[in-house]
């Protein structure tokens, strides 16, 4: 990826320098004011439109999509320099990496994800200043825009003032609880459990109601309070009990799950599998599902992940409302004195590439990957807050 980025920059800096040269041939004038024999002055530029494109295109990468819309704003030369689609491709393969999470709504285009590098032909060089000569497949800063976290928390609706009234008095209506089966790998494979962290995290989401249901010894029910005030139910659905489980944990096996039962392969060699009847009714009657997918490097990829999950979804009624939170999750973070951008995309699996590997962009139902630490809990808070709104959940 990294060899990936750094052609894709240099494609980058020679489209902008082409572009520059042919529609703005003015800007690589060096004075910065001219005054003829006449006396009368010639247009002055500013030493940032002065400067080299390769320097314009470093001082563009430290800024961040606010920033970059603001200095399109500035003149119609910056305007069309940031509305590169190459440039804006090369944010892309950048940052995907390292955002903390993605949904159904705000993941790119499945196709864009398995593009080859774009040519040098697909850049604002192909287009006549003022006029598009050239449709391009995909609007890259659209697309980034849309998945970059710290733009797309801007793009939410704000609330009407009637709904702080509405809410006020729905709040005094008791409501029904949700409840949500919790299961996947990285709730076993792990080594902290984020099932034991979750009941004793008073501090983050605190225990109300102790473990009421269990299902042939394969799972139980525990209630939690979320910012206080929103009561839901979690169900955890282990594939095995506890003791195989750390037996396999240790010694690095693969187990028997006893929640679905395989039934050989399609046509296309993918397994089939079909739930337990016990899981089955449990998917029946609840509200939605949380996935804990084992995002630490090495470890998942098995194509039975995400068939496990589409059978888990089809056996549910009304499953293309019912929303999946899939915990991208590792044990721990690694200390803050070797952390670096770069070591955090070593550490674990990008939830963009965790979406891929389970076929979320495939699924009629709304899904989000939430990166997320067992140990410290980081991350789990923001996908339980979009769960619950995806459940009809008021959380102003």
């Amino acid at each position: 990826m990294a060899e990936k980025i750094q052609q894709l920059e240099s494609v980058v800096i020679r489209s902008l320098r082409r572009f520059r040269d042919r529609y703005f041939p003015d800007k690589v004038v060096e004075a910065d004011l001219a005054v003829g024999d006449s006396g009368k002055e010639e247009q002055q530029y500013g030493l940032l439109d002065t400067l080299p494109v390769d320097v314009q295109f470093l001082i563009m990468t430290f800024l961040s999509p606010a920033d970059l819309c603001h200095l399109g704003a500035t003149s119609r030369y910056w305007s069309a320099m940031v509305r590169d689609p190459l440039l804006w491709r090369y944010f892309l393969l950048r940052d995907m990496p390292y955002w903390p999470s993605i949904d159904h709504v705000t993941i790119p285009h499945p196709d864009l994800l398995d593009a080859p590098l774009i040519s040098e032909d697909e850049s604002l060089d192909d287009r006549e200043e003022g006029n598009e000569g050239i449709k391009l497949k995909f609007d890259y800063m659209s697309e980034y825009l849309k998945g970059c976290p710290s733009s797309r928390q801007q793009w939410l609706p704000s609330r009407p003032a009637y709904e702080v009234v509405t809410s006020f008095f729905q709040s005094l209506v008791p409501a029904s609880e949700p409840r949500y089966a919790m299961f996947g790998p990285g709730m076993e494979q792990l080594d902290v459990s984020l099932v034991t962290r979750l009941m004793h995290a008073p501090d983050i989401l605190p225990v109300s109601g102790t473990p009421h249901r269990q299902i042939n010894g394969i799972g139980s029910g525990i209630s939690y309070m979320f910012n206080n005030q929103h009561k839901f139910n979690i169900l955890t659905l282990y594939s095995t009990n506890r003791a195989e489980r750390e037996r396999a944990r240790v010694q690095q096996e693969s187990i028997s799950n006893k929640l679905f039962t395989f039934e050989g392969n399609d046509d296309s060699g993918d397994p089939v599998c079909v739930p337990a009847p016990q899981v089955q009714q449990v998917c029946q009657v609840v509200d939605g599902f949380i996935y804990v997918a084992n995002a630490e490097p090495g470890r998942g990829g098995e194509k039975s992940e995400g068939v496990q999950i589409r059978a888990v979804l089809n056996c549910s009624r009304g499953s293309t409302s019912k929303p999946l939170l899939v915990l991208s999750c590792i044990s721990r973070e690694q200390p803050e004195r070797v952390r670096t951008p770069s070591t955090r995309s070593m550490c674990r699996t990008p939830c963009v590439d965790m979406a891929k590997r389970l076929g979320l962009p495939h699924l009629p139902n709304p899904w989000m990957v939430q990166d997320t630490v067992a140990e410290s809990l980081s991350g789990l808070l923001d996908g339980i807050s979009w769960l619950l709104r995806c459940s009809g959940v008021k959380l102003y």
